[in-house]
């Protein structure tokens, strides 16, 4: 995937709506609170994805950034320091990972 504006407001508005799902699921299984919900490593994990996409765009170019981009970026950056204890361990980032590199640590 390139990097671009486009795409990143795309997997910002993906990890808004999975947080609301995230917090319905939630509140169907009884109300349980979001710190004992088990997809809240997944959550770390995307947020993570998608934090990183959004510091390498503002790495490759940020003039092209509009400035509600950037803060979005910086938000989810703050988030991101909250929850980085919870992200997957690996030897190597999945955004640093070959399709080869994944399709191994996968078994697919």
């Amino acid at each position: 995937m390139a990097l671009s504006v486009q795409n990143f407001i795309k997997l910002a508005n993906m990890y808004n709506q999975m947080t609301m799902l995230m917090s319905a699921i939630c509140v169907q299984k009884g109300g349980i609170a979001l710190e004992n919900y088990a997809g809240r490593f997944f959550m770390a994990d995307v947020l993570e994805y998608i934090y990183e996409y959004g510091r390498r765009l503002m790495a490759a170019d940020k003039k092209s950034v509009p400035a509600n981009v950037a803060a979005v970026i910086e938000k989810f950056g703050q988030q991101y320091q909250q929850v980085k204890d919870l992200t997957t361990p690996t030897q190597k980032p999945i955004y640093e990972m070959t399709l080869e590199e994944f399709e191994r640590i996968m078994n697919i």
